[in-house]
């Protein structure tokens, strides 16, 4: 509703008043005069096309409001229609016209109902959601996105452009979910507010990012926290978005969370009581990297220590900790390369590198990490010793480069198992022997299970969680430079993923499949769910 200050409504009703004088018509104050509405006279998209209002009637008598905008033909055509009555006219000002067509055709109250894990997917929440979406202007219809997916705990929200309509959907637990479809109209409105306020062109042909973080306070009254790093791309159809979402909570990064095995925690207390060399986060998009630097981060964050990141964008900004924004390609050629050698001479006892993506960094990384600097980075890559094989062409035949790095860890997130509603069931022979296969192979140091006696889970269901899985866990492995694999790696040459990997098994080293294999068998997660992220 448009709200006009006293003083800017007094002028324009004193110039309606003006205006009425020269067309001849009368003048009707609609600011002084008590509304009253005719609704059996003209239906609300007679009264919208016409632009008339009647004001006062009677069985013989009906004065309509008109505004400068009606014309000729309408006054015409209501003289006409209402040939029983003596039909007259009253200039009224736009503000009183909009007024009154808000008494006829009032706005409707938006329900912004909230989503829940039961629904999402189900085409009874689809309509519902699409519903709400359709009626909303396009800053609410983005906030309340952001909040329902907060909500529901989703990492990602993804808009993708289709030749019919456009499809929304949320990521939860790493499974993609549909919550709404909207038209192709209401989405350049949505893509529009998105676009400015992420920075990025609608009308770009290239991939862009972009970061939105802001405050919006929807029609309800609610406010929203928007912090989403955007990913678009162009399609055939249109440009599609996917929104990945910042959690802001600083006690979320917390290495008690991680749910990291005692083998694996002492492997990183060492790191942060000893904070030298380069420790590697490795995995694709989505995989808990960044959570699990920041929880170290988090760890290591001591008044007496300088720690400074280096980000493409700043995802989570935390007291304590020196933070810059880089981009990969700026008008200066800037890249994470030259910004780490400038960083350096800031003195920092703890450097974080949002992630490694060329050579360059990484040289510069490893270099630091010999000096006496904690490096800490992420990497894309499929394993730890595919990770390796990539920085081999750095560390070529330098020792000093191979006894820098001090931890490779490996990670992907699954689904975890609902305690409350997971099921029991009896492996059946051929599972059993999948996983004594897999298992075979562990470091004598770590603990088996008994195959004989094994009992595994499936997801169950409730109403309140149909799908039977709660939250994730992480499959990791993790590569210390001791042993085999040490001596390997000085030997320099080219070596590949395989031997890298038996090298730093026979140094026991747990994979990740190991790994999976044993939280199976700890009823936490499942044999589909294992294999559906690591393949």
């Amino acid at each position: 509703m448009n709200i006009m200050s006293s003083d800017a409504r007094l002028d324009e009703e004193t110039s309606t008043q003006r205006r009425a004088r020269i067309l001849g018509l009368g003048y009707y104050d609609t600011s002084a005069s008590q509304k009253v509405t005719y609704k059996q006279l003209l239906t609300v998209q007679e009264l919208a096309s016409i632009r008339a209002i009647p004001l006062i009637a009677d069985k013989g008598n009906i004065l309509f409001g008109v505004t400068n905008t009606t014309s000729q033909q309408n006054m015409a055509f209501l003289k006409q229609r209402f040939l029983d009555q003596r039909v007259s006219f009253a200039l009224i000002s736009e503000a009183g016209f909009r007024e009154y067509m808000q008494l006829y055709n009032p706005p409707k109250e938006v329900v912004y109902q909230d989503i829940s894990i039961n629904t999402a997917g189900t085409e009874e929440l689809v309509q519902q959601v699409s519903s709400t979406l359709e009626q909303v202007k396009a800053d609410d219809m983005l906030a309340y996105l952001v909040q329902q997916a907060h909500r529901l705990g989703a990492s990602d929200i993804h808009i993708e452009t289709g030749k019919e309509n456009v499809r929304i959907r949320l990521r939860i637990d790493g499974v993609l979910h549909p919550i709404a479809q909207i038209s192709n109209e209401k989405y350049r409105v949505l893509i529009a507010a998105i676009a400015s306020a992420g920075n990025v062109s609608t009308a770009a042909d290239d991939a862009q990012q972009g970061h939105i973080a802001q405050k919006v306070t929807m029609s309800d009254g609610k406010t929203v926290d928007i912090n989403v790093r955007l990913e678009t791309v162009p399609t055939i159809n249109n440009m599609d978005v996917v929104m990945r979402l910042f959690n802001l909570d600083q006690d979320m990064y917390n290495l008690d969370r991680l749910g990291l095995s005692e083998e694996e925690r002492s492997v990183v207390d060492n790191i942060i009581s000893r904070p030298s060399g380069l420790v590697l986060a490795v995995g694709p998009t989505g995989s808990g990297k960044t959570t699990t630097l920041y929880s170290m981060l988090n760890s290591l964050n001591k008044p007496e220590r300088k720690i400074i990141t280096i980000e493409d964008p700043v995802e989570y900004q935390f007291a304590g900790i020196t933070q810059v924004s880089v981009t990969s390609k700026n008008s200066q050629g800037t890249n994470f390369a030259d910004r780490l050698r400038a960083v350096l001479r800031l003195d920092p006892d703890i450097v974080m590198v949002g992630e490694i993506r060329d050579m360059d960094t990484a040289k510069t990384a490893l270099q630091a990490s010999l000096t006496g600097h904690l490096v800490l980075s992420t990497f894309h890559a499929s394993s730890a010793a595919a990770a390796l094989t990539r920085l081999m062409d750095v560390i070529e035949q330098n020792p000093l480069f191979v006894s820098a790095i001090r931890l490779v860890m490996a990670q992907r997130l699954v689904r975890r198992l609902d305690d409350s509603t997971k099921q029991a069931y009896q492996p059946s022979q051929e599972e059993l022997h999948h996983i004594k296969a897999v298992l075979d192979s562990l470091p004598g140091n770590i603990k088996k299970p008994d195959l004989n006696s094994l009992q595994l889970y499936k997801p169950g269901s409730s109403k309140d969680n149909p799908y039977g899985y709660q939250g994730q866990i992480a499959l990791r492995e993790q590569f210390i430079m001791t042993g085999e694999i040490r001596e390997l790696l000085e030997r320099g040459g080219i070596v590949s993923a395989q031997r890298i990997e038996a090298a730093a098994i026979h140094s026991g080293m747990r994979t990740m499949i190991q790994d999976g294999m044993l939280k199976i068998c700890a009823g936490k997660t499942t044999f589909e769910e294992v294999y559906r992220v690591i393949g």
